[in-house]
């Protein structure tokens, strides 16, 4: 599951405006969107993922997304860096 590849990565990128610049820098492999994020908030990092050929998966929980990260809140999208 999506989850065990965030507890597994060596460097996370957390949050959308982390996860923006990283994408803009060229530095991340692969990208994670919770589903249950609001549309206003992921809909950038979407876009940008598509546009540079970043692989996306889709988590169930921003609750989970976090705490996967080892952060007490949730995070609507997460970046895992090459």
């Amino acid at each position: 599951m999506s989850y065990d590849k965030v507890l597994q990565a060596k460097e996370l990128i957390i949050g959308t405006k982390q996860t923006l610049k990283a994408l803009d820098d060229g530095i991340v492999s692969e990208v994670l969107i919770a589903k249950d994020a609001e549309y206003r908030v992921i809909y950038k990092v979407e876009a940008l993922a598509k546009t540079k050929e970043i692989p996306l998966l889709y988590v169930d929980s921003m609750k989970k997304l976090g705490k996967a990260c080892g952060i007490d809140v949730g995070a609507a999208t997460v970046a895992l860096r090459k």
